[in-house]
């Protein structure tokens, strides 16, 4: 686990302004990404909690999108160089360093969390350990908006990612993980890939028992 994740961590280090810069407004031309997004924020402000936590935010982008919809979120990322640019491109927002499967909150405590394509660098094996770290932060009834690469057939890719190694999912097999932690998918978005790779983009909406 913690080699994969040295990688990851040193590959996005190294590509935090170029990345930064390619992300920045890309859900302008995501309509897709964008209204999940929406619909995430306006079933969390349902809810009544409004604590969210942006889960690999990189450069915080996402993290500032949600507190424009009215959203307490605050970001988390292994990069620190991402954690560094996002606190300098949002310093009205809160953001740490910190790894999906351990991350600095207490039981409970979040309303909902976002996983935007930030779960997809995680080896099969390890991705339970890291969804039952996300089901122990949110409350009951809270949220998980988690977006990957999906493949059409029934087995997991794993492929070569521009920044590093990455897997893509069948929907079904995801949302399978998900119920194992305990999730209930309730919606589901899949669309045309975006990408030369020829992958879906997938968005599963899930809810904690």
């Amino acid at each position: 686990m913690v080699e994969h994740q040295d990688e990851t961590r040193a590959a996005y280090d190294a590509v935090v302004e170029l990345y930064a810069s390619m992300f920045a407004n890309r859900l302008e031309a995501q309509p897709f990404s964008r209204n999940m997004i929406g619909t995430f924020a306006e079933l969390v402000r349902g809810m009544g909690n409004l604590r969210v936590a942006d889960v690999g935010c990189g450069p915080g982008h996402l993290t500032a999108m949600l507190h424009d919809l009215g959203l307490d979120a605050f970001g988390l990322d292994l990069s620190p160089a991402m954690v560094d640019h996002a606190r300098r491109a949002h310093p009205a927002l809160r953001f740490g360093e910190a790894r999906m499967e351990a991350l600095p909150v207490e039981d409970g405590a979040l309303g909902g969390v976002l996983a935007h394509y930030s779960m997809i660098h995680t080896p099969p094996g390890e991705l339970p350990a890291l969804l039952a770290e996300q089901v122990r932060v949110l409350a009951p009834g809270g949220l998980l908006l988690v977006s990957f690469f999906a493949t059409e057939g029934p087995e997991l890719v794993r492929f070569d990612h521009k920044v590093t190694p990455a897997y893509s999912w069948p929907a079904d097999r995801f949302a399978d993980l998900l119920a194992e932690a305990g999730l209930v998918t309730f919606a589901r978005l899949l669309h045309d890939p975006a990408s030369e790779r020829g992958f879906l983009d997938a968005h599963l909406l899930a809810r904690l028992h």
